[in-house]
């Protein structure tokens, strides 16, 4: 009887190890943004190629993404056979031996990834993340509401030029709002602009001891220009408004400017969803006292974490999804205009893409101008232009961008919000033994 009941219970064990992963089904997590809904529709090609493999979706906000991939991995919770990270966690979690290393057949052209989104997404020598688009950020505005105002936006602007030209093509009577940046709070959302503005304004996340300098006057000066220009020019309830809000107010004429993801510009000249396609133009991000770090430097990419059992399907896909065979057939169902960009070199030497996008060299100048290796003023000990690329900046990012959103709502003065942000990255700083 013994005997018996271990050979049943051998059996359940086995039934569950069976049960719990399915062969050939892959579970990717992503981000809800316009392109890799494109991708969850040309799946079907992928799975016709290749016989067996099947291909499952949980597509998230961005916040919601980066909390969920960041649980998985750091608990080995094995959720997902495909995440899509950035270049924040490809390094850190590549050099952790989370992320399987990608090893690409020659077919794939990995040469043909652009330098800076190859070494963002590296460690060690080890590509742990493969770009399936890339960006900067630069000035997206319309140029009739600036011409008609008798003005002009060159690059790199002074913010005070900015201030200039959103006063003028201000217009809410008639629902157009100067100017659209987001507010919604998290490290990767507000932050990220904020940030940017902070380093042209001389600031820096830390000092080269660890020390935070959020209560500095930069930061200061910084912020409270943020707030100003937000709140004098920006549309009701910036505080709730990151990319996937901004975005269809600007395709309805809601927004005189934006500053934001180089990406965008593709879905702003679509004249499927934009009322106002034909009247966008771009400029390189705005300075204060310096143009370091003025632009910042992302990637959306597939990676496969460390112990997924379906390792050899899932790099197959991120190979398929990264290629340049998937631009192609991205041009084929969709135009040389919306296509995935920023990742290869081959894209911006394209005709079709060249005659398609209007946005093409802005982008690629904004893509190739971001250093994270020198992205501020004063010289600091980090890695990164709108981030530090360290594991303790995803739980400051979010302390900080949330007491900056209350500070645009009105809820808390600018220096509180800054003296509570340096509290809470000190905290954090200690935490890990910086100091």
């Amino acid at each position: 009887m013994k005997n018996k009941i271990k050979y049943l219970l051998s059996l359940v064990v086995t039934f569950a190890a069976f049960g719990s992963v399915s062969a050939g089904e892959l579970t990717v997590a992503t981000v809800n943004n316009g392109h890799m809904i494109v991708m969850q529709e040309l799946t079907k090609h992928f799975e016709e190629d290749n016989p067996g493999i099947t291909v499952n979706w949980v597509t998230l906000d961005e916040g919601t993404l980066r909390q969920r991939v960041t649980t998985d991995i750091t608990t080995k919770g094995g959720q997902f056979d495909i995440m899509t990270i950035g270049m924040y966690e490809a390094p850190i979690w590549g050099a952790k031996d989370w992320l399987e290393v990608l090893d690409f057949d020659s077919s794939y052209d990995v040469d043909d990834i652009l330098p800076a989104m190859r070494g963002g997404l590296s460690a060690n020598g080890n590509l742990y993340a493969a770009p399936f688009y890339g960006e900067s950020s630069m000035i997206m505005y319309r140029k009739d509401l600036v011409a008609n105002a008798g003005m002009s936006i060159p690059d790199n602007p002074t913010w005070g030029h900015i201030v200039d030209v959103v006063d003028a093509i201000h217009d809410p009577d008639n629902g157009v709002y100067g100017i659209c940046v987001r507010g919604k709070p998290g490290w990767g959302e507000n932050m990220a602009f904020i940030t940017t503005v902070a380093n042209s304004f001389g600031a820096r996340w830390f000092d080269e001891n660890w020390k935070p300098q959020l209560d500095t006057a930069a930061w200061h000066h910084a912020v409270s220009f943020y707030v100003d220009l937000l709140s004098t020019y920006g549309p009701p309830g910036s505080e709730a408004n990151s990319w996937n809000q901004i975005m269809p107010l600007f395709n309805e004429g809601k927004c005189g400017m934006w500053i934001d993801a180089t990406i965008s510009a593709s879905f702003l000249t679509n004249p499927e969803i934009s009322k106002v396609h034909d009247q966008v133009a771009y400029a390189q991000s705005p300075v204060a006292v310096t143009n370091r770090g003025a632009n910042w430097l992302w990637a959306w990419a597939l990676a496969v974490p460390a112990g997924t059992q379906q390792k050899d399907d899932a790099i197959k896909f991120v190979q398929w999804a990264t290629s340049k065979e998937y631009i192609e057939l991205v041009a084929e169902n969709k135009g040389w205009g919306n296509i995935p960009t920023g990742t290869r070199t081959s894209t911006y030497e394209n005709q079709n893409f060249l005659n398609a996008a209007n946005f093409a060299d802005a982008e690629l100048k904004a893509i190739l101008s971001a250093n994270p290796e020198n992205s501020t003023q004063d010289p600091t000990p980090y890695v990164g232009v709108q981030f530090a690329a360290i594991p303790e900046f995803q739980a400051i990012g979010q302390a900080v961008g949330q007491h900056i959103s209350e500070a645009l709502a009105g809820q808390t003065t600018v220096e509180k919000a800054l003296a509570a942000a340096q509290k809470a990255a000190d905290r954090e700083m200690k935490k890990g033994g910086y100091y």
